[in-house]
């Protein structure tokens, strides 16, 4: 799955000059915890976010205080010497493409420590935004999606398996392959496509093989 199918398309975005008190403002009222900066091209050139608002004690117990918290910056001017969002914001940040994976996009998300990646298009213009919550959901996908992904595309297209040899099923995400694979080498194949499939949680795999095509001389077995 790539993440051009989980992204949000409808972004709210603001502008490097713009007032402190407009970005939490927009924030507060959107439900959002961070909102990708733009220039007059919509091309991004920071992010700022609940982080940049407040201190680190107060990040602690964020949570259910989140609104209480940008409320009270709003009248307290928390961060004394920051006027506008081009003095907090996260400036040239992390972003990613939608054709890559949901994965790769999860993979930097957990490297980088951060909550959501801007989308953006070569020249840098935004197309989107994709966040933890988007990541997750994608682990939620029902099993038999899961499955119909992996019969459908990988079984019959990518490996060209009859359904009459080998069993697919899915339960809480967790894959099971059993039947017959001519050779040990594509039943390997087969298991490790299965476990990149987004959303799956592991492979367990009782395929059996005609012959051993990864030792010389070797005849059927069991993975």
């Amino acid at each position: 799955m790539k993440v051009g199918d989980v992204m949000s398309t409808e972004v709210m975005t603001i502008d490097a000059g713009a007032p402190l008190k407009d970005a939490a403002t927009i924030m507060i009222k959107a439900g959002v915890s961070g909102l990708p900066v733009v220039d007059d091209d919509r091309k991004v050139i920071g992010i700022i976010s609940e982080a940049d608002f407040v201190t680190a004690e107060a990040e602690r117990s964020w949570g259910r205080r989140r609104r209480r918290l940008l409320t009270s910056f709003l009248g307290k001017a928390t961060l004394q010497h920051a006027k506008i969002v081009a003095d907090v914001m996260t400036a040239d940040p992390h972003t990613i493409d939608s054709g890559s994976t949901v994965t790769e996009a999860a993979r930097r998300m957990t490297d980088l420590r951060v909550k959501r990646l801007p989308v953006v298009f070569p020249d840098g213009t935004l197309e989107g935004l994709i966040t933890r919550a988007d990541v997750m959901g994608v682990f939620a996908r029902p099993d038999r999606d899961l499955r119909t992904e992996i019969v459908d595309v990988i079984a019959m297209g990518v490996m060209q398996l009859s359904l009459d040899d080998v069993t697919v099923s899915v339960k809480d995400g967790v894959v099971t392959l059993t039947g017959e694979i001519v050779s040990r080498s594509e039943g390997e194949l087969f298991a490790e496509l299965a476990r990149r499939v987004e959303g799956v949680v592991g492979v367990e795999s009782s395929l059996t093989w005609t012959h051993d095509d990864t030792k010389p001389g070797m005849g059927p077995g069991a993975l």
